[in-house]
């Protein structure tokens, strides 16, 4: 038998650098998921660490997630904890970025939470609380698509619509609250979801959610079936890819669905353009990803129909270029800029 007192002892495993370097954290706290992420001060990316939200696990674990994940995205980054400069964090839902809080968040059923309040004392940094899209707009107006331009709209159907609104570097905001709600402008109409029978708000013809309920009653109906052989017509399983498939293969059905959703979208956005007649929109969102062209000719045809055309003439339509980083990127850009 070989001498244990001979055997080798395992190679230590070398000690990570340690980055002495500035950088930010831009925090994305989403519906299903939320993710930190280490910036420098060139907006690069250092490190990130991402978990699942669950809002219905309630407030008090989420705050333990939120903090976690910025620990490990910058355990992840291997920086020296003391070069944090400031942190911005984009939340789904309504905000006082005034005090930093999050006032409601619909899809987590969270309230008045001191997002401001909790990351400053645990990171000893400077905050910036803002409403998710508004992060991601901004982001896309100085490091983005809408880059250069003097007003931006941004326009994110996903779960829900969001929109922000950019106009000579200043967000549209209500002087304590924040606002551009597009998709909870109320239409004539119902379905049996409707809050106020008679009316419908733009969301629930316009998001990716809709999109995947109607189109789960067509795999019902037997009017989907490629959409229905890879979903199972499942809600969870018809996301922007699986549709993007099905508009693409020829699916009748969902290609009506689509078609009527931008066209709805479109309304909506008309409605801004004759308000405060953008220069510039860029979209963005999974759907949007998946259909580029497409997504964007559609919309620019209805805006068109419906707005003032002296309005809607000229706009130049763009789609969202930083992709899953604009509200980590656009949080980061709002803190840095607002001093």
């Amino acid at each position: 038998m070989p001498d244990k007192k001979s055997a080798p002892k395992p190679a230590k495993a070398p000690k990570k650098k340690i980055l002495n370097v500035p950088f930010w954290i831009g925090f994305d706290l989403g519906g299903t998921k939320m993710m930190a992420t280490v910036l420098d001060k060139n907006y690069k990316v250092l490190g990130s660490a991402r978990k699942s939200t669950n809002g219905s696990d309630g407030q008090l674990k989420g705050k333990k997630k939120i903090l976690n994940a910025i620990h490990e995205a910058i355990e992840n980054a291997g920086v020296n904890p003391k070069g944090i400069q400031g942190i911005g964090i984009g939340c789904p839902g309504l905000v006082n970025p005034e005090k930093g809080t999050l006032l409601f968040a619909p899809n987590l059923g969270w309230k008045n939470m001191p997002l401001r309040k909790i990351l400053e004392t645990e990171f000893k940094a400077p905050v910036a609380v803002l409403n998710d899209v508004d992060a991601g707009t901004y982001g896309e107006y100085v490091l983005g698509a809408g880059k250069g331009s003097r007003s931006l709209l941004g326009v994110f159907p996903g779960t829900g619509v969001g929109a922000g609104f950019v106009y000579d570097g200043k967000l549209v905001m209500g002087k304590t609250i924040s606002a551009m709600e597009l998709g909870n402008v109320m239409l004539p109409g119902t379905h049996l979801g409707s809050t106020e029978f008679g009316a419908v708000i733009l969301e629930d013809l316009t998001s990716r959610l809709a999109l995947a309920s109607a189109a789960g009653v067509a795999c019902y109906r037997g009017q989907a079936p490629e959409l229905d052989r890879k979903t199972q017509g499942a809600l969870r399983d018809i996301r922007s890819k699986a549709l993007a498939n099905s508009f693409r293969g020829g699916e009748e059905a969902t290609m009506i669905l689509f078609r009527n959703s931008v066209r709805y979208l479109g309304m909506g956005v008309a409605m801004i353009v004759n308000l405060f007649a953008p220069d510039q929109i860029t979209l963005g969102g999974g759907l949007v990803e998946e259909l580029p062209g497409l997504y964007v000719q559609l919309l620019k045809e209805e805006v068109e129909r419906y707005a003032i055309p002296e309005l809607a003439k000229g706009v130049k339509y763009t789609v969202a270029k930083l992709g899953g980083q604009a509200v980590a990127a656009g949080s980061v850009a709002w803190l840095r800029n607002a001093k």
